[in-house]
């Protein structure tokens, strides 16, 4: 009845120059996903129907082939796998932050589709050009400067890990491998 302990607080607090509530004292901060995945999660259902229903892209390991399709249609069909993601119950996601001009990433697209394959049980992997206006907010939010990179979230959308920067591929294949122990740590 007397609970004396204090309220936790996250170890970090990120605030978004947007989110000014006069209502809302200073020091608040809370550890939740972004606006746009709260919104996502919300329309999930909605979004597998939409990516579903269209008929141009033919999505496979979750890289969308997007012969003909304009920037700001690829991010909306990248945003709906995200939402998609986020809504279908797994334990985590992982985005992958790319971009089509970068050599590494292109050479990362097999083995994004193996480990996704092999952990589909427990794991969606999501991948979003880096280049597109679309993705601002998240590029923002998780401090992407440089590609590629992977962003390790739980089921909630809360960020758990990421990726550090590239130096080569087995440096990339190493950080993911950690981000998939951190959150499956006995699995093989």
């Amino acid at each position: 009845m007397g609970n004396n302990t204090p309220p936790k607080h996250p170890l970090f607090c990120l605030k978004w120059p947007w989110d000014i509530n006069p209502n809302k004292p200073l020091n608040s901060c809370t550890s939740g996903p972004p606006w746009i995945f709260k919104s996502f999660q919300t329309l999930g259902s909605l979004a597998l129907t939409l990516v579903g229903s269209v008929s141009n892209p033919q999505v496979s390991s979750g890289v969308v082939k997007s012969k003909g399709l304009s920037a700001e249609e690829q991010g909306e069909l990248e945003q709906k796998a995200l939402a998609c993601a986020l809504a279908n119950g797994k334990d985590a996601t992982v985005i992958e932050f790319y971009s089509p001009k970068c050599s590494l990433c292109n050479s990362m697209v097999e083995f994004v589709g193996h480990v996704e394959s092999k952990n589909a049980d427990w794991l969606n992997i999501v991948m979003v050009d880096a280049e597109n206006d679309k993705w601002l907010p998240e590029l923002l939010h998780y401090d992407i400067n440089y590609v590629p990179c992977f962003v390790l979230l739980d089921k909630q959308g809360n960020a758990l890990a990421k990726t550090g920067i590239p130096h080569s591929r087995l440096h990339v294949v190493a950080g993911v491998s950690h981000l998939l122990k951190l959150k499956h740590p006995f699995r093989r």
